[in-house]
């Protein structure tokens, strides 16, 4: 019987061959995928960036268009506390701790069919500020001291005025009107968003003035609050993570203001996080029913 010395294989060198060309291959397509997943997540950064601020803004914007408003029949007596918009600027000593504040004022009503009246009219104080962020910041964070973040948060307020104390009262204990249980309608501070760097808002007149709507002036000049057209109003907020791979000085400034450039505000060092500046106007159109 022969024996067949034809059958063919395939030896140790050439399965070494193929391996290491498989592994090439390999290599070739993790780094390929590497890039566009990194692409992929620096777009998708910069949306949610774009996107939480717009979200904020919008909010900012559509409490801003009720500023003033109240019913026709509304006699609630006016006062330095019930005027329309008020804005403190952040000290230059603050920036980078605070931002700009602002405080909305408008008139709502409540019915009551059992009562006499049956309206109850009422006023509201919106607020938006902010406080330095709470986020730890693990890569400088050790055991014995916790570092945050360098970025601010915005948070926002809701009050109700007590018309017969004349006082705004505190949104954790004011009831209803129906006088039983807490009133849904108001809140203490509520962080709407973090990662903020700066947060400006300017009173614009209709010949585009700007004007100065701080607490300080209202005993004086209270009419010129009522001229407002517009608030201009500029957000900066910055990604979670690191978004570029080298340090980027090139930083955004609030309303084109040089004491508020963002590099200032972190001491003139430069990082590789992203910034983006939205600035925006919102119409005042209750002010001029006033």
């Amino acid at each position: 019987m022969k024996s067949n010395k034809s059958i063919s294989g395939i030896t140790l060198i050439e399965i070494l061959i193929g391996i290491v060309i498989s592994m090439i291959m390999m290599g070739a397509m993790f780094t390929s995928y590497t890039v566009v997943n990194n692409s992929y997540s620096q777009v998708s950064d910069k949306a949610k960036i774009s996107q939480s601020a717009r979200n904020l803004v919008g909010m900012i914007i559509k409490d801003i268009r009720m500023a003033g408003f109240k019913y026709f029949n509304d006699t609630i007596k006016e006062t330095n506390e019930l005027i329309p918009i008020r804005i403190t600027k952040a000290l230059k000593g603050d920036f980078g701790k605070k931002c700009d504040q602002i405080e909305i004022v408008y008139g709502d009503v409540y019915f009551n069919a059992a009562k006499t009246p049956q309206y109850t009219y009422e006023r509201f104080k919106v607020t938006y500020f902010c406080e330095k962020s709470k986020i730890v910041d693990k890569a400088k964070s050790t055991a014995n001291n916790v570092s945050y973040i360098n970025a601010l948060a915005v948070y926002k307020k809701k009050e109700k005025w007590d018309n017969n104390g004349s006082k705004w009262l505190d949104p954790d204990t004011d009831l209803r009107p129906t006088g039983s249980g807490k009133d849904e309608r108001t809140y203490s501070k509520e962080k709407v968003v973090d990662y903020v760097q700066d947060l400006v808002f300017h009173a614009i007149d209709e010949n585009g003035n700007l004007i100065d709507a701080s607490p300080q002036t209202f005993k004086t000049k209270k009419d010129f609050i009522y001229k407002i057209k517009t608030v201009d109003i500029a957000l900066t907020k910055r990604s979670r993570k690191e978004f570029f791979k080298n340090n980027n000085s090139k930083q955004p400034r609030a309303l084109r203001k040089d004491e508020r450039d963002i590099s200032k505000l972190l001491g003139g060092k430069a990082d590789k996080y992203l910034r983006d500046t939205i600035i925006i106007s919102a119409n005042t159109r209750n002010l001029g029913l006033q």
